[in-house]
């Protein structure tokens, strides 16, 4: 487990540490294995390292691994005692008092096809990649508690998985990818060294992003090797954007704030999906 001694104050994310207090005692209280995910585990998992969030976020999203739409209802209401309350979708709630609010995802037996129906109205909230990426987790320590969060390798795949499912609403998951993609190579500076080396011949010019992607590939293809939907969904993502540049939507989002062209942003990716389909 990390010790070091990163603070809710470096977080930087409003009422985190009062929002975590009340998740971990009722997940504790009703036996509920949860972990962090979304953009609040990559600001943590950077921060662990010495990085500083770049964006603040009033958003915080945990996975919960139950059995049953009973089990989720009675975290629900064992949060109503903390003052959280469902809005339209039935996995977020809301919080008055911290002004914040929190996605409760809910994975594993409940599970039917990757989808998790709620209610007739709502039967969309899609799962894939859940189980095996929570599967492959680190434990992190802020002040006096620990939480589990995903590989930065897994949450690449989720990430992917998210936006492919709603690509008109969640360009801040391409945001979160390219930032770990940024700080990949400094973080696995040793592995790569030791293990990765080849990339330094397999990459025409020296360049630490198209390493540190390719890199990335390769960890995430233990993802893909466990399941063919992963595999499926993630290959044609990627495809998608690799093969006519000028259309790549998700290069088109990574040069906005970049002083990069189209071809480069393309080239990153085409890094990463060499990754995940060589030997």
């Amino acid at each position: 487990m990390n010790t070091s001694n990163q603070t809710y104050k470096q977080l930087a994310i409003p009422y985190f540490k009062e929002v975590f207090d009340c998740i971990d005692e009722v997940m504790i209280k009703l036996n509920v294995p949860y972990y962090l995910i979304g953009a609040s585990a990559i600001a943590l998992k950077l921060l662990k390292d010495g990085i500083k969030p770049s964006r603040g976020t009033k958003d915080i999203d945990f996975a919960i691994m139950i059995a049953s739409i009973k089990e989720f209802e009675a975290i629900v209401e064992e949060l109503g005692n903390y003052g959280f309350k469902k809005v339209e979708a039935p996995w977020t709630l809301y919080n008055d008092n911290f002004n914040i609010v929190i996605d409760l995802l809910p994975f594993g037996e409940i599970e039917e096809k990757f989808t998790v129906n709620f209610n007739n109205r709502y039967t969309d909230l899609h799962v894939l990649g859940f189980s095996e990426v929570l599967q492959d987790t680190e434990k992190v320590q802020i002040e006096e508690k620990s939480i589990q969060i995903p590989s930065l390798q897994g949450m690449v795949i989720l990430k992917l998985i998210a936006w492919s499912d709603r690509p008109e609403e969640r360009d801040t998951d391409l945001y979160d990818i390219l930032r770990i993609i940024e700080h990949y190579f400094d973080l696995s500076y040793d592995e790569i060294m030791e293990h990765h080396h080849d990339t330094f011949i397999e990459v025409e010019t020296f360049d630490q992003l198209k390493i540190a992607s390719r890199v990335l590939g390769r960890k995430a293809s233990q993802f893909l090797n466990v399941s063919e939907e992963i595999s499926n969904r993630i290959l044609k993502t990627i495809n998608d954007n690799v093969v006519d540049p000028k259309n790549s939507a998700i290069a088109k989002q990574w040069i906005k704030d970049k002083e990069w062209d189209l071809e480069y942003a393309v080239e990153i990716l085409e890094e990463f999906k060499l990754g995940l389909i060589e030997k």
